[in-house]
C-alpha cells in the first residue's frame, strides 16, 4: 500500500463532507487499499443499497451521517450518526440508506 489518497493530509477535515451525495446513487470514495485493508467513504441516497453479498475481511461501519441499515446473517440493525458495527467475514450482509447516510468501512483481510 503507497498510503492514503484522494484526500488532504496534514489537515484537520470533517470526513463525512469529504464525499458528496447524489440522487439516486451510492458513491463511494476509496482512500486506502491493499492485500490486508481496504478504507472507503461511502454515501447513500435515500433507499439506494449495496445489495447481499460477503467479504473475504471483517467490515468495520461507522455511521458519519443520516441513518443506514445495516443487515447481516438475516438481522437488521439501524446505524445512526457516531454508531460503528462489524460485519464478520463470510458472513452475508447489506447496506441500505434509511435516509440519506454516509459510512466509512474499513476492510480488514
Amino acid at each position: 500500500m503507497s498510503g492514503m489518497k484522494n484526500i488532504n493530509k496534514a489537515e484537520v477535515m470533517v470526513l463525512k463532507e469529504q464525499v458528496a451525495y447524489q440522487a439516486g446513487q451510492v458513491v463511494s470514495k476509496t482512500l486506502a487499499q491493499s492485500g490486508h485493508l481496504s478504507v472507503t467513504l461511502f454515501s447513500f441516497d435515500k433507499n439506494e443499497e449495496i445489495s447481499t453479498h460477503e467479504s473475504k475481511g471483517d467490515a468495520f461501519v461507522t455511521c458519519l451521517d443520516g441513518t443506514g441499515r445495516i443487515t447481516i446473517d438475516g438481522i437488521e440493525y439501524l446505524l445512526h450518526e457516531g454508531e460503528s458495527i462489524v460485519m464478520p467475514a463470510g458472513h452475508p450482509h447489506a447496506v441500505f440508506g434509511e435516509e440519506q447516510f454516509k459510512m466509512l468501512l474499513v476492510v480488514v483481510f
